[in-house]
């Protein structure tokens, strides 16, 4: 081998390695923040969590989610380590269906206290098929003298029904409407009998309202005075990686570009207890 190949071997060496070095300078570290999340509330969790990563481009927001977020039977199954509780490794912010799961987990200190933000309240709307002209223009006006049929969830069996009850008692039109309600199985079914017409209004959540806009229009929202919406938050997990980019993700969240989007979703802005 001549002399020269041997002097442009190491420098050709050298000239790769630090290619390499520099390519790896270049290369942007991705951090990763991971939510728990209620597979109810994937709509604005993966929508805040979108935009995040548009404001911080070195964070990757990755949502698992837990049917429920039953972490009551969770913690019995787990105990006192809550670190790998969605069996998918470490999580730094919980977002559950409901914030009194929010409220088991500060007392137990698997969320951090003084983290929780409220950053979605889920209204009680009235909807009528997109179709329908004349419909009423507020929840007064079923009661007294009115003659429209009312699809409503069962009261018994779900969640929305029972805050559709607790609405009709509170607006004081409970007795007036008993003989008019069509009551279903579950929101989809509030939907079917609106649309199959065995109803002339249905009551249903701001965010199944949304979904259904091409078929359904939103006419009434109940008023807080009578009502006032289920919370939902986020809390800092006891383990999160990094406390202080969860700190940011949670103060962004309420940010008022953050919560138009959550509205655009059908919620309301969170109002704190």
């Amino acid at each position: 081998m001549s002399r020269s190949w041997v002097v442009w071997l190491p420098a050709a060496s050298l000239f790769v390695v630090l290619s390499l070095g520099v390519a790896a300078m270049a290369e942007p570290v991705i951090e990763t923040l991971v939510i728990g999340a209620s597979p109810s509330m994937k709509g604005p969790v993966e929508a805040l969590g979108r935009a995040f990563e548009v404001h911080h481009p070195n964070v990757k927001v990755k949502v698992y989610y837990d049917s429920g977020l039953d972490l009551r039977r969770t913690m019995a199954a787990v105990g006192n380590d809550l670190r790998f509780f969605l069996g998918s490794g470490p999580i730094d912010l919980v977002a559950p269906g409901g914030d009194e799961l929010i409220t088991r987990l500060e007392a137990k200190y698997y969320v951090l206290p003084g983290t929780t933000r409220p950053y979605a309240a889920v209204p009680l709307v009235m909807v009528v098929p997109v179709a329908l002209v004349e419909a009423p223009a507020s929840f007064d006006e079923l009661g007294r003298g009115s003659k429209y049929r009312i699809a409503i969830s069962d009261p018994t069996l779900t969640e929305l029904g029972r805050q559709t009850g607790e609405l009709f008692s509170a607006l004081g039109i409970a007795d007036h409407v008993r003989a008019r309600l069509d009551v279903a199985s579950d929101a989809r079914g509030v939907l079917d009998h609106l649309l199959l017409g065995q109803a002339d209004v249905g009551i249903l959540f701001g965010p199944d309202a949304v979904l259904e806009q091409e078929r359904v229009r939103i006419v009434a929202q109940a008023d807080r005075a009578n009502f006032e919406p289920s919370l939902h938050s986020m809390a800092m997990h006891r383990y999160c990686r990094n406390r202080t980019l969860c700190l940011e993700f949670l103060a962004f969240v309420e940010s008022p570009d953050m919560q138009a989007i959550v509205q655009s979703l059908g919620y309301l802005p969170p109002v704190r207890p």
